[in-house]
């Protein structure tokens, strides 16, 4: 099992800035990616960002140049951050992790709004 603890949304006023964190705790293993969901009301869960441990990144064209994935594998802990934030990034955040041995895993999510 592996348990996903994610923090830091709120609420920000557009163009302005947010720090997820997500830290895993429990049978991790050392190849594995880690990364940031969101869905918004109505809508179904997208991809945001995802790093492997080998530090290969993916984004979400929406995101790409606004927002930066970064991982600290010794404390198995991944960052999303994310600037210039528009009210269409509004949703709940979800932490991710997926492992090749394993199932994937989610986080509770964090809110995250963006107002006009």
């Amino acid at each position: 099992q592996v348990q996903l603890v994610e923090s830091g949304g709120g609420l920000v006023q557009a163009g302005g800035s947010l720090r997820l964190s997500c830290a895993a705790s429990g049978r991790i293993f050392s190849i594995n990616t880690m990364g940031w969901y969101r869905q918004a009301p109505g809508k179904q869960r997208d991809v945001v960002a995802t790093m492997a441990n080998s530090g290969g990144t993916k984004y979400a064209d929406s995101v790409k140049g606004r927002f930066t994935i970064s991982r600290d594998n010794a404390k198995n802990t991944v960052y999303l951050q994310m600037n210039s934030l528009k009210p269409e990034d509004t949703g709940v955040y979800y932490c991710y992790y997926h492992n090749a041995e394993t199932s994937d895993y989610w986080g509770q999510g964090t809110q995250v709004t963006v107002s006009a």
